[in-house]
């Protein structure tokens, strides 16, 4: 029979979301019964103004409630999701390689979220990626080197805890040699332990190193490891791995268990039962989460324990790892301020403590292949954009994107040249009609036909085509004269800024 303090144990475990700009009454109503806390995303963010009223109204429903969001900087952003990110991502940073900056951009993270009342950000990505056809992580990573991954994110956990906002490594132990995305499938690496020490692991024992508070689980199959269950619900890889040989003692978070890798073959309550025996602590849900999903989890949990598949103390312990972490956060800012006797925060966003970085110096991150903008320069403008459409991952949603998310006065080349969009339902006009030289821009160019196609033709019979990939190239570089390695708004700043000073010498 379970108690109330057993049953309020179970609802701090938890983490749901929900739609639209204002707190729905259940969520308040389990805040206040003991909820642990909920996680925001894209819909739930209007204005800093509304979404600082939001989380002000979450944290009075359950003081001790973790607010978290999927902030990463870079090309996954929900603060800035109408927009584009002033951010650049993870990728160029690591390109880039200066660790000062890497904390100095996390650190802007971090005050931007502080001054909403965030109090946690699933971030750094922590993973490698190994994999060019990687459809998920790809410029969410630091990059395919781990030991520069490994720096990169011990430096971005630093910097975003330095502003009172936990950290979250992710994607535990590994989500960058998959071609398979765990929102829609069941992705597996078939590693050996010493392998995936020597490479996958690296990144999130610096994180440990560096004090990361919590971190974020994968719904990724390891059959060298544990050949029945994805990491998220595997007693091997979370209490094994990840609590013994690792030795984390934060709070270990669920990937949403909505997705596929976690719930597609057995339903959330079911995953949440054994994510919580597996190790979990705390139980991410998802995006649009219903009072009956938590009434039912809870239910399962309950279930699971009267039949010895999950025990209280477990659930005790997870309970008290979120109960700490939420008693931690620091106290709400003032709006455009920050706490008495703490700096202020930076109401532009974070912008100020990325000064004096600009536009230009983040392009020499940027992979140019030698000679690919002469034709640019020769004809002294641009005459056709051609934007290749792809569907957004999940992770990312359908934020602005490149130079398209930067206001049309900022682009000196875009209002004289021929706009043309493609996509899979919008065919590449005749490439014979199209005013040179052309431009493509697009993103993860090599793994969408509709872009290979569109871009095969092109290069048929011209020789004024210049393509931008603004995600991760192919490894060979076929469909990336230009590599940005991101997309954020700052980083179609400086691809503008890049295609300015060419058209000017």
């Amino acid at each position: 029979m379970a108690t109330r303090e057993f049953r309020r144990d179970l609802l701090t475990t938890l983490l749901p979301g929900f739609e639209g700009p204002d707190a729905p009454g259940w969520v308040l109503d389990r805040l206040r019964a003991g909820l642990g806390g909920v996680c925001l995303f894209a819909s739930n963010v209007a204005s800093p103004a509304q979404l600082r009223g939001l989380v002000r109204a979450l944290r009075a429903a359950g003081p001790d409630a973790v607010v978290a969001v999927d902030e990463e900087g870079g090309d996954v952003t929900r603060l800035h999701a109408a927009t584009g990110s002033p951010y650049p991502g993870n990728a160029l940073l690591g390109r880039l390689d200066d660790l000062a900056l890497t904390e100095r951009v996390a650190r802007a993270v971090g005050d931007a979220l502080a001054e909403v009342g965030v109090t946690v950000t699933f971030a750094p990505v922590a993973d490698v990626n190994s994999n060019a056809a990687n459809p998920v992580i790809g410029v969410r990573s630091f990059g395919a080197d781990p030991a520069l991954a490994a720096r990169h994110t011990a430096a971005w956990v630093r910097g975003v805890q330095s502003a009172g906002v936990a950290a979250s490594a992710k994607h535990f132990p590994g989500h960058g040699d998959t071609a398979e995305d765990s929102h829609l499938a069941l992705p597996v690496v078939d590693l050996p332990l010493a392998e995936l020490a020597a490479r996958e692991l690296r990144p999130f024992a610096a994180a440990i190193e560096a004090g990361t508070r919590t971190i974020m689980t994968s719904h990724v199959l390891l059959p060298q490891l544990d050949a029945d269950a994805p990491a998220t619900l595997s007693p091997r890889v979370l209490s094994g791995l990840l609590r013994g040989e690792l030795g984390f003692d934060g709070v270990i978070v669920t990937d949403a268990l909505d997705m596929h890798g976690a719930s597609g073959v057995r339903g959330i309550p079911e995953a949440a039962v054994l994510a919580l025996a597996a190790g979990c602590d705390l139980l991410c849900i998802g995006m649009d989460v219903s009072a009956d999903t938590v009434d039912a989890i809870v239910a399962a949990c309950e279930r699971a324990v009267d039949d010895g598949r999950l025990t209280r103390a477990r659930v005790t312990e997870a309970a008290a790892r979120v109960r700490a972490l939420g008693r931690s956060s620091p106290p709400l800012r003032r709006a455009g301020g920050a706490p008495s006797g703490a700096p202020a925060a930076e109401a532009s966003a974070g912008r100020r403590s990325l000064e004096p970085v600009s536009p230009a110096e983040l392009a020499r991150g940027f992979e140019v292949r030698a000679g690919a903008l002469d034709v640019l320069a020769d004809a002294g403008g641009v005459g056709t954009v051609v934007r290749v459409d792809s569907a957004p991952n999940i992770a990312v949603g359908g934020v602005p994107w490149g130079p398209f998310a930067v206001p049309a006065g900022y682009r000196s080349w875009w209002p004289v040249a021929q706009g043309v969009r493609v996509a899979a339902d919008r065919p590449l006009p005749d490439p014979r009609s199209l005013r040179g030289p052309i431009l493509v821009i697009g993103k993860d160019l090599h793994r969408h036909d509709v872009a290979r196609s569109a871009i095969d033709a092109l290069r048929a019979g011209r020789d004024d085509v210049v393509v931008c990939d603004l995600g991760w190239p192919g490894d060979d570089r076929a469909y990336a004269d230009v590599a940005t390695f991101g997309a954020s708004r700052v980083v179609g700043e400086a691809l503008i800024g890049l295609i300015d000073d060419v058209l000017v010498r």
